[in-house]
């Protein structure tokens, strides 16, 4: 988000309902709280070179941890420099500071630099204890040829005459020449700013679906070669547009889990080394009482989660402010404001619940949606601020990341002041216009001491043992291919809906007339070499009738399932890949036509891969040799029963 200002919260709205932008004024000020009775020591500070040498680039995952190239957990403790993604408000001079966000013109750059000489600027995040920067940009930058006006490099004049993509080339080379890790941010899609209905409410707004992938993978190749460009972050707080919301799994225009799954494995095929980040839905419905309306971020993920071709690849995001709420857009008045609770009317009890069940419940171990969960957005109004109950929400927010070692990334970094009065409180350094910095730190900050407590934090360090991955595959509305061996060969099973897992898995599990499947690498032993047999028929079948009267699909001996295909719902094929060594060929037969039937103690049983079907799995210990099926008693040939063998 770029967040939502109490002083012009833009709120989503229906056209015929609700006001088509919402400018709601401010609460009332309340008297400011009292001063903490302590204060955690400042965040250490680091230089670039101490920096630099504590991590390698590139990351990946290993349960709910981030980790860098040697293993090693890497927790981003991170801001928004914001500004590529604009500041213009909408209407007006895109260059008068009266129609730019808090009076900041950002020229379509990291804000700051007419102010600052960047490595001023970079000196001050090192301050801050930060390791990581996100970076957000708008589309349009890309695109855009004209080159920034002197007076938006005034303070950097090595980037006079360049374009703002120019610009944003040299911050992030600057960034990640200096130690940090950067995480790029597809933040908009225009320049404006900010959050309703600004044209900017989904990744296909103003722009084809097409294009806003052509975009990421341009993105990708460009800084491909710097493995301090960590991760890409697909697209900032997709929301409803006048008409439309987004939906997680309908297989639509609007389809968010699918359109982000396919933007990820295009990224992933151009850079296998980026991060693919990906938030939730911010906001769904009519903000209206009796209409359904809401917040759900990270909810849907546990029951549909998304599998990339490299698995240690994803991160999801979620973003938390005071004066929002589970089912609250923020607004503080007329249309668009509900009585729904706030994030800032909750118990520190409740706001840890909430908080769960929002988006740390992602990373619970071993399931099918386990990920590091990346809060890329929270903050609250500093310096000047007397707003009491935000102030509570801020202390008892970073409570929650602490107490969860929560990776973050506060909300902004870099703003604008004059004699002391930031533009933007909400800004963690402000600059004036010779350059002087106003820091967190400062005197007169009250988050100085949250901040600082977060930081601080006790966290996990050092090196992360590799863990079993479960992840799901889903053929709702068509295939899922995620196997990068089979995505670079011809289709091996035309005509139906098929799906495969990611290399160095194997299938674990299916449901019942759901198209679902569950992939593991448990105890998975490594692929042979021989080529992978899609199977259509009962020519493998041995080791006696398993299923007595069912139609089999088998692997051949020594291979083991990796995916699946199916018509309508009924199984068409198998695919099978080798192992390495010789496989058991005695086994089990698992039913699930009655019922649920999976292990008392495997992976992945929190979470409910095939909601509404039955599911069979097999023990972590085992792999699926077989599925079978039959039409008989109108069960329409959907998988019945699985052939378990064990890995050993």
């Amino acid at each position: 988000m770029t967040p939502l200002r109490k002083a012009r919260t833009a709120v989503l709205a229906v056209a015929g309902l609700l006001a088509a932008l919402l400018n709601a004024a401010p609460p009332a000020q309340a008297a400011a709280p009292a001063a903490p009775t302590a204060s955690a020591a400042a965040a250490p500070a680091s230089s670039g070179a101490r920096l630099a040498a504590s991590w390698t680039g590139p990351l990946s995952t290993r349960g709910r941890y981030v980790v860098d190239a040697n293993g090693d957990r890497f927790k981003l403790k991170a801001g928004n420099w914001a500004g590529a993604q604009g500041t213009w408000e909408g209407s007006g001079s895109t260059t008068d500071p009266a129609d730019n966000q808090a009076g900041q013109v950002s020229y379509n750059i990291p804000l700051g630099l007419d102010r600052a000489p960047i490595d001023r600027i970079l000196a001050g995040f090192h301050g801050l204890g930060l390791n990581a920067v996100r970076l957000p940009f708008a589309n349009a930058m890309i695109h855009d040829t004209a080159a920034v006006p002197d007076a938006a490099v005034a303070a950097n004049p090595q980037l006079r005459g360049s374009t703002p993509l120019q610009v944003y080339d040299a911050v992030v080379a600057a960034l990640t020449a200096d130690g940090f890790a950067v995480v790029l941010n597809n933040h908009t899609t225009s320049y404006r700013f900010c959050c309703g209905l600004d044209g900017n409410e989904r990744w296909n707004s103003g722009q084809s679906t097409q294009q806003w992938e052509d975009d990421w993978v341009f993105m990708a190749n460009r800084y491909k070669a710097d493995k301090r460009v960590v991760g890409a972050d697909l697209r900032n707080e997709v929301r409803r547009d006048t008409w439309d919301d987004p939906n997680w799994g309908l297989g639509d225009a609007h389809d968010e889990y699918a359109a982000f799954e396919e933007a990820g494995n295009r990224i992933l095929q151009a850079d296998p080394d980026l991060l693919v980040v990906m938030e939730g839905i911010n906001w769904y419905g009519i903000p209206a009482a009796g209409f359904s309306h809401g917040r759900p971020m990270l909810t849907p993920v546990a029951n549909l989660s998304n599998t990339l071709i490299r698995s240690d690849k994803l991160v999801y995001a979620a973003h938390f402010y005071a004066y929002t709420g589970p089912a609250n857009t923020g607004a503080g008045s007329g249309p668009g404001s509900t009585s729904d609770p706030r994030y800032e009317d909750f118990t520190p009890e409740q706001l840890a619940q909430v908080v769960n069940q929002e988006a740390l419940f992602v990373t619970q171990d071993g399931q099918h949606f386990t990920a590091p969960v990346w809060v890329s957005e929270f903050g609250a109004g500093g310096r000047g601020s007397t707003d009491a109950k935000e102030q509570a929400w801020f202390d008892r927010f970073t409570d929650v990341l602490a107490a969860n070692d929560t990776d973050f990334a506060v909300w902004p970094l870099v703003g604008w002041q004059h004699d002391g009065v930031p533009n933007d409180s909400w800004a963690l350094l402000s600059y004036d216009t010779g350059g002087r910095q106003l820091g967190l730190n400062d005197p007169g900050d009250w988050r100085a001491a949250d901040w600082n407590k977060l930081v601080n934090a006790p966290s996990y360090t050092g090196p992360v043992a590799p863990v079993a991955r479960w992840n799901m595959l889903d053929l709702d509305h068509g295939d899922q291919n995620v196997s990068a061996r089979m995505l670079a060969r011809p289709d091996w099973s035309p005509g139906n809906r098929k799906g495969d897992c990611p290399d160095g898995q194997r299938l674990a599990g299916l449901g019942r007339g759901s198209s679902r499947g569950l992939c593991t690498d448990a105890g998975q032993p490594p692929l042979g070499t021989g080529d992978w047999v899609t199977v259509t028929d009962q020519r493998y079948v041995t080791g006696g009738d398993w299923a007595s009267g069912y139609d089999k699909l088998q692997c051949p001996d020594n291979t083991f399932a990796v995916g699946y295909g199916v018509h309508d719902n009924a199984m068409s094929a198998l695919l099978c890949a080798p192992a390495t060594t010789a496989l058991p060929s005695t086994g089990r037969t698992v039913w699930f036509d009655r019922g649920d039937n999976r292990p008392a103690n495997g992976g992945s049983l929190a979470g409910d891969w095939a909601p509404g079907s039955y599911k069979g799995q097999c023990a972590d210990g085992e792999y699926v040799a077989g599925v079978a099926d039959t039409w008989r008693g109108l069960q329409y040939g959907v998988p019945d029963a699985l052939l378990c063998r064990p890995l050993r």
